[in-house]
């Protein structure tokens, strides 16, 4: 039997992108940092993400049955750290530039990409909550950098400029 640490152990030497994701709507607008986020399939375009059933939002993303995943660039790892810690979900969207796209949730203004979805399926596996999203509509940036999480700690990959 595999234990919850050596799992979380193996699984920290994942490289995963960071995203913010957001929802807004009867419930409230919330947010959470995630990088359980990938793609199922582009026809029709969807994805997934994973949520804690534990986390305070966790009610609000059902409710409002809509989300945006945000995905950061380079220079969001303080976007990144608002949305993970527990500062109230006002105070989180007060770091960055806030719009919407289609569904209403938030997106990230200068966001690598951001992918504005509607929640087609949930499905609770364990801890958490699996939402099969449709994507409604994408919005890139021009940024070239974007911010993972690898070993527990936050990197930049991307192009690079050089002088």
């Amino acid at each position: 039997m595999i234990e919850a640490t050596d799992f979380r152990n193996a699984m920290s030497l994942l490289t995963s992108a960071v995203n913010v994701i957001t929802t807004a709507g009867l419930s409230g607008r919330y947010g959470f940092t995630a990088s359980a986020v990938c793609s199922v399939t582009d026809t029709p375009p969807t994805l997934l993400v994973c949520m804690n059933k534990a986390s305070s939002s966790h009610t609000h993303f059902v409710e409002n049955k809509n989300l945006t995943v945000n995905v950061l660039s380079a220079q969001h790892e303080h976007i990144s750290k608002a949305f993970s810690s527990r500062l109230s979900p006002e105070e989180r969207f007060k770091h960055g530039i806030w719009t919407e796209l289609e569904t209403g949730a938030p997106v990230l203004e200068d966001a690598l990409v951001n992918f504005d979805c509607e929640i087609e399926q949930i499905q609770e596996v364990g801890t958490h909550t699996i939402f099969i999203c449709r994507i409604v509509a994408i919005k890139k940036s021009h940024h070239d950098q974007s911010l993972v999480y690898f070993n527990r700690a936050y990197h930049q990959v991307g192009l690079t400029e050089i002088a």
